[in-house]
């Protein structure tokens, strides 16, 4: 009985070890990033080439795509500008980077009754707030929805990873990492679109890469 070799001819060796040393290459960030995306069923929220997906002011001096970035930005009247979603959105995780500098107010929207998650300084408190959940009611920022340990995980000026989960009532947030916020409010039970915000009132600018959202 002859038994075949299960070693390629010796012509086409090279080619072979090449195949294995390619296959054996770490994922490049952009790869990895597609993968996640194609295995775990996520969907990108921006492409990184146009506002695709999102309901664009009209006129839109406030949002824009520069080197594969989402950049919102002020006008010289200040009248700030929200940047939604078309599609709604219930029970997710969502990871976002985002980069700011100085004194900005954005945030992230999500759900009905609108419940966001606060980037930058409170216009009301005077203080940074980044994690923390603005209500909008008599306790703007409750106390149970508020970051905690924001200064030892904050990155000022580069790049933030930001995790949000909500799922039925409850609202967990990771900084790089690292939770440090969890909140609870029935409140907020209906589904709404992800919201970027540029704040009226405020010279400044924010930006955003790598939006991922799976529903859950």
């Amino acid at each position: 009985m002859k038994l075949h070799n299960a070693i390629p001819p010796r012509h086409s060796a090279p080619l072979f070890y090449l195949l294995l040393c390619v296959a054996a290459l770490p994922l490049t960030p952009k790869t990895a990033a597609a993968q996640a995306v194609k295995e775990e069923g996520s969907q990108v929220l921006f492409n990184g080439r146009d506002l695709t997906g999102w309901k664009v002011p009209e006129p839109n001096p406030f949002w824009k795509v520069s080197d594969g970035v989402l950049v919102g930005e002020s006008d010289e009247k200040l009248k700030g500008s929200m940047l939604y979603t078309e599609k709604a959105y219930l029970n997710f995780a969502l990871e976002a980077d985002v980069r700011w500098k100085g004194d900005i107010d954005s945030g992230f929207m999500m759900r009905t009754p609108e419940l966001q998650l606060q980037i930058g300084v409170s216009r009301s408190l005077k203080v940074d707030m980044t994690g923390s959940f603005y209500t909008g009611g008599a306790e703007k920022y409750p106390v149970a929805g508020r970051a905690k340990g924001l200064e030892k995980v904050l990155r000022p000026g580069d790049w933030n990873k930001f995790r949000i989960e909500a799922v039925g009532k409850v609202f967990k947030i990771w900084l790089n990492g690292e939770k440090i916020t969890e909140y609870e409010d029935p409140k907020y039970k209906d589904a709404g679109p992800i919201g970027l915000q540029v704040h009226p009132g405020v010279a400044m600018k924010v930006e955003f890469r790598n939006l991922v959202l799976k529903p859950l």
